[in-house]
């Protein structure tokens, strides 16, 4: 009966840390605790944005992307990774696998668009402070926002079908805890070249233009802020940029170091706990990052708690 359902099973085992069977319980309490939190910061992000008149602008119009983009993200990872965890059963369904590598890989492409949109944003209220509202009006933000997602969504599509027309030959345990491409691109009986070369190349795109777009915009930002004599002034407008440069620190940071390190045998333990990183940590503390460094945010939230306590 066993060797029939071997046989029958025609998805994959995430093998994630089964090797390590003490880690696995501490690993599910904290991925819960944080899960639950991050959904619950970027709901607080989204609903503030929405509620708050002072926060309808276009760099909280980005961040309610953002935050609901986080959400989708740790969703399309966690869950599994939590079921996987919590008992002998880590396999995961064909289907399954395709649609978690595909919408994780479409929402982390999304979100290096993204802050790289957020950084000319940064840029445009700057160093372009008297035309601001007129550069960014509601119909270029809704256009750069939406480009984003569709160039996101685009790549993952074509990156992910290449992957999954490649033959296995009945291989089927990701040393993983997640469908990704570098460790399924592992499993292929077949020279997987192209297969390399096209997601470099994808990657040099999805991640190095962002980049090189927040590199020019904080260039300019920094030039500019030196200008001011005051020193006030100086923070004012550093502060406005604050949080923005400290999650595009962590996430690209972390980012390039997983995809462009040299693969290694040894590697494998540190590309899965710098996963976790990115996966699970980054999109719980950007709402932590953006509420603490931001005035606007804190102000928002006393008023939304001040109006519900004064209707009670």
């Amino acid at each position: 009966m066993e060797q029939k359902n071997e046989s029958s099973f025609t998805g994959f085992i995430l093998l994630g840390f089964s090797d390590r069977l003490q880690l696995e319980l501490v690993l599910f309490v904290v991925l819960l605790i944080f899960y639950i939190f991050t959904l619950l910061g970027n709901t607080t992000i989204i609903a503030l944005s929405y509620l708050d008149p002072r926060l309808h602008t276009p760099m909280y119009f980005f961040l309610s992307n953002l935050s609901f983009l986080d959400m989708c993200y740790t969703t399309s990872i966690v869950p599994q990774f939590l079921f996987n965890l919590s008992g002998a059963d880590k396999s995961i369904s064909f289907g399954g696998c395709i649609v978690q590598m595909y919408m994780s890989l479409a929402l982390g492409c999304t979100e290096c668009i993204l802050l790289g949109v957020m950084a000319f944003d940064r840029y445009a209220a700057v160093c372009r402070l008297l035309h601001y509202t007129v550069i960014m009006h509601p119909g270029l933000c809704a256009l750069m926002a939406s480009a984003s997602w569709i160039t996101g969504f685009a790549n993952s599509l074509l990156q992910t079908e290449l992957v999954f027309l490649l033959p296995r030959c009945g291989r089927n345990k990701l040393d993983h805890f997640f469908c990704e491409i570098p460790p399924f691109l592992k499993l292929a009986c077949v020279d997987t070249t192209i297969n390399v070369y096209a997601s470099f190349f994808a990657s040099v795109i999805i991640l190095l233009t962002p980049v090189a777009l927040i590199v020019f915009s904080y260039g300019r930002i920094v030039r500019a802020v030196l200008r001011i004599k005051s020193t006030s002034g100086q923070r004012k407008a550093f502060g406005t940029c604050g949080s923005h440069l400290t999650v595009v620190s962590l996430f690209f940071g972390t980012a390039i170091y997983v995809y462009y390190q040299p693969s290694s045998n040894n590697s494998q333990d540190q590309d899965k706990f710098m996963s976790l990183f990115y996966t699970v940590i980054i999109p719980m503390t950007n709402p932590l990052i953006y509420t603490l460094r931001n005035r606007d945010v804190k102000g928002a939230m006393k008023m939304v708690l001040w109006k519900e306590s004064d209707s009670r």
